[in-house]
């Protein structure tokens, strides 16, 4: 089975690398590529480079325990003594459906090591000027909680400086290891990305809540904008000096862990029901 799978749409191309989590390896849009990739990262390799789904929950998860039915469920430790961005970032998935212009893949989530079943199926559509991702996930035998998000790793330009806008007013507080508690507070000075703010050496990383879309990147050629079907949602923005993440997702990070999950996102779903969500993505050259 080919790794990676090349869409095609006019000028614009994106590789979907099936062997390491059906994530976007590439994405060449406005003649460059956007993404990061693994070699260009010093990130950790599962979780620092092109974008990838998190499923079935985003970002951080304390104890890498999911609390659910009067027990704990352990998942795999992936970050410290805890773990982040779900069990499908990482594995193998298959091919169900391909043309030039779209894919769709599968995985099982308990392969992963999420405990209590269910499988994850997207879909990555390319268009000119245009990216859709497709997700959903839907329980098995039992009952679940259920959430997700898009990880992207833009590339910085060599030349000028990336521009990125979330229309938020607000983000959550988090302790010395990034995981919220479930309260918030307002942006002010660094935190605040609305109207738009070349990152500079400004670094993030924070969860806006709440966020009104599009979200926007921009770089001195190009400018693309994030949308997403879901009402009101979180947007991690992450900014390290060789790279920046703006993830949109249908929940809070660590969201299965507080005292409200469902206040925070998390859907709870009966046996055979589903999460559907899309994230698109839209870009034009700056003249």
């Amino acid at each position: 089975m080919e790794h990676q799978l090349t869409l095609t749409a006019g000028a614009d191309r994106a590789c979907v690398d099936v062997a390491h989590g059906g994530r976007l390896a590439a994405l060449v849009a406005g003649g460059a590529d956007r993404l990061l990739s693994a070699e260009q990262s010093p990130a950790p390799e599962r979780v620092g480079w092109g974008c990838f789904l998190m499923v079935p929950w985003p970002g951080r998860l304390a104890a890498a325990a999911v609390p659910w039915d009067g027990a704990e469920h352990p998942v795999p430790v992936t970050w410290g003594r805890h773990a982040i961005h779900g069990v499908a970032l990482d594995a193998a998935w298959q091919v169900t459906e391909r043309s030039e212009r779209h894919v769709r893949l599968a995985c099982d989530l308990a392969d992963g090591g999420w405990p209590l079943g269910g499988v994850v199926e997207q879909q990555v559509e390319l268009a000119p000027g245009r990216l859709t991702c497709t997700a959903v996930v839907t329980a098995g035998t039992q009952a679940m909680p259920a959430a997700l998000g898009w990880h992207p790793w833009f590339r910085r330009p060599d030349a000028g400086d990336l521009v990125v806008e979330v229309d938020a007013d607000a983000v959550l507080v988090t302790d010395d290891e990034l995981l919220p508690d479930g309260r918030t507070l307002p942006v002010t000075g660094a935190l605040d990305l609305r109207g738009g703010v070349a990152l500079g050496d400004r670094r993030l990383d924070h969860a806006y809540v709440a966020v009104r879309e599009p979200a926007r990147v921009v770089w001195p050629d190009l400018e693309l904008t994030l949308d997403t079907d879901l009402p009101a949602p979180c947007y991690v923005v992450h900014t390290p000096p060789f790279g920046a993440c703006v993830e949109p997702q249908s929940a809070w990070p660590n969201a299965l862990r507080l005292d409200d999950p469902r206040a925070a996102g998390v859907r709870w779903l009966a046996p055979r029901t589903a999460l559907t969500a899309a994230c698109t993505w839209r870009w034009s050259p700056r003249t």
